[in-house]
């Protein structure tokens, strides 16, 4: 997948896919019926997200009887990386460390967190010699 598409997903379509992430095939009805506890949309709106994504090539579907039924093209973690590299091309000119920087100038890094970083620099470093 590249940025373009990344960038073309919205927050809307996202948490189509991310319900089709954990509960695919699923139909439009089912995933309507996994996203009612968190958003106030009605079947006919799920199924426009739906056919949204399909067109854009993010999410495939296959007849199942007088139904579709739905699954994502992409990953996850493949929609994940492609997001993370575009917003730091765009914020922080390709580079990552005045990304983890802002988020530790906002609060936004745990203890956990620094722990986590902190063991992936060393192995980082251990693989490179």
């Amino acid at each position: 997948m590249n940025r373009a598409m990344t960038e073309r997903v919205s927050d809307a379509e996202l948490e189509v896919l991310e319900t089709l992430w954990t509960h695919a095939p699923a139909a439009a009805a089912e995933i309507s019926d996994r996203l009612r506890d968190r958003k106030d949309w009605s079947a006919q709106t799920v199924k426009t997200l739906l056919a949204r994504l399909v067109e854009k090539g993010v999410v495939a579907h296959e007849p199942d009887g007088r139904r579709f039924l739905y699954r994502p093209l992409l990953s996850r973690d493949d929609y994940a990386a492609d997001a993370t590299a575009s917003i730091i091309n765009r914020l922080f000119g390709g580079r990552a460390a005045p990304l983890v920087a802002n988020l530790a100038d906002n609060g936004k890094l745990t203890k956990k967190d620094i722990a986590e970083l902190e063991a992936i620099l060393k192995e980082l470093k251990h693989d490179r010699r």
